[in-house]
């Protein structure tokens, strides 16, 4: 067993810097943080700032620990590796709440979704989707997509990622000013974005909204939330019907299809919210797998040069970058439909659990040196092995697409400027554009230098 993240002094991921250079001010804190000693809540200064060593810590005391949700619920946070694991494919566990046994109470997520001011109205838009349901209805609702995300379609669509990235690159350098330029907005986030528009069928003068979209719940703020939401309902509903006047070949109009021919198969309210689901979930997380990857890449030159001499390693280092530094770390609840005991740990029927995908990810008892970036770990081939895009059924539908874009967004950049440098101080640059957020590892801006300056 090797030292855990907090107790290492060896290089640890973007971002794990001291929590003074990059505390979370008090006021921002809901009041409730702090109530419950003993039982940190994921708002917890922190875990927000940084969550590699608060986690961590948290794993060592434990694999399942009691904590608190954003609402200041009970949950039980999961750590470790092999726990998660265990957990994520035990059909004990749930995603929605309302199919408990027995249960009559009010829908525990409501509390949610009054705090980010949702109107009731639009609501199931978010909580009734293909990422919270259950089977048989996440098994109706996964086969009516899966075709679009097989190993053969992505495959297939390999050359119009490259074409997209190499269009991208050629314009960095217009976007610079004074020789610096932010590749989160004028790289990471067009890149998934026109792809996964193209595959559902969004027509590009409408795909500058989807980033507004995107931005606006990524922020947690409620009232950004609470007027986007019904924005974004009623703007989906319109391209429904803008489409349904002129089918293409396209998964939207596949869903079209599916819902006209044979209404029982989708409802109208399941085919909105699927669109909105997969360009938002197949942008926004792709998005920050790249400018995350990007700085781990060049904050570690070794490894950097490693892939550069090697572009075969990509496949692995996509995979390496996922748990180094993933974009999401940590998931939506689950809930136990019976008493379980788990990893020693009694649970009881209706408790709400939280995967933590980065203590799970920089798991001592899993892997060696878990606080190195090493884009040999993991296994050639197919496997996979790390927690980053979930794992079981609910395993990440856009997964191979994302790690396709990775692959071909680092390979390419690389190629293209290989002198291509930050134009922060890595610290300036954790302190200034990390978003400190619950669950999520993202930056604002990533300010780069194509070039040595003059």
């Amino acid at each position: 067993m090797t030292t855990s993240p907090t107790e290492s002094t060896t290089a640890t991921p973007p971002g794990s810097t001291t929590a003074s250079a990059t505390s979370t001010p008090p006021d921002a804190l809901p009041s409730y943080v702090g109530l419950h000693p003993g039982e940190p809540n994921v708002m917890e200064p922190e875990l927000l700032n940084d969550p590699y060593a608060g986690y961590g810590k948290l794993r060592e005391q434990g694999a399942l620990v009691r904590g608190r949700f954003l609402d200041d619920s009970p949950i039980w946070l999961v750590t470790r590796f092999d726990v998660v694991r265990e957990v994520m494919r035990d059909p004990r566990f749930i995603n929605n709440p309302t199919r408990l046994p027995g249960h009559t109470d009010k829908d525990p997520r409501a509390q949610l979704i009054e705090l980010f001011g949702i109107p009731d109205h639009v609501a199931p838009y978010l909580v009734d989707n293909i990422l919270t349901s259950d089977p048989p209805d996440h098994t109706r609702l996964r086969r009516l997509v899966s075709r679009a995300f097989t190993a053969r379609r992505i495959q297939d669509l390999r050359p119009r990622v490259e074409a997209i990235t190499d269009a991208l690159l050629d314009r960095l350098p217009d976007h610079a000013e004074d020789g610096v330029v932010d590749l989160v907005e004028h790289f990471a986030y067009p890149l998934p974005i026109t792809v996964i528009c193209e595959l559902v069928g969004i027509d590009e003068e409408q795909r500058h909204l989807w980033r507004q979209f995107g931005a606006a719940l990524a922020s947690l703020e409620p009232k950004r939330i609470g007027a986007t939401v019904p924005a974004m309902v009623e703007h989906i509903h319109e391209v429904i019907g803008e489409r349904r006047t002129a089918l293409r070949d396209d998964l939207l109009s596949a869903l079209i299809r599916a819902r006209d021919d044979d209404g029982g198969r989708l409802s109208e309210t399941e085919m909105a919210t699927m669109v909105l689901t997969l360009v938002l979930a197949g942008h926004e997380t792709t998005a920050h797998l790249i400018s995350n990857g990007t700085l781990a890449l060049l904050t570690h030159p070794d490894q950097r040069r490693l892939l550069t001499e090697d572009p075969g390693l990509l496949p692995r280092a996509v995979h390496e970058l996922m748990r180094f530094c993933g974009p999401i770390q940590a998931t939506q609840l689950r809930y136990a439909t019976e008493d379980v005991e788990v990893a020693g740990t009694q649970v009881h029927k209706g408790d709400a659990l939280m995967f933590s995908l980065v203590a799970a990810n920089h798991d001592p008892r899993h892997y060696t040196e878990p606080e190195k970036l090493d884009l040999t770990r993991q296994p050639a081939g197919r496997a996979e092995d790390h927690v980053g895009f979930g794992h079981g059924m609910h395993y990440c539908l856009g997964a191979s697409l994302a790690r396709q874009e990775g692959e071909v967004a680092f390979g390419k950049l690389l190629a293209r400027y290989p002198e291509v440098a930050l134009a922060l101080p890595h610290e300036q640059l954790e302190e200034q554009e990390r978003m400190r957020q619950p669950g999520a590892w993202r930056l604002r801006r990533l300010p780069l230098r194509l070039r040595p300056e003059n």
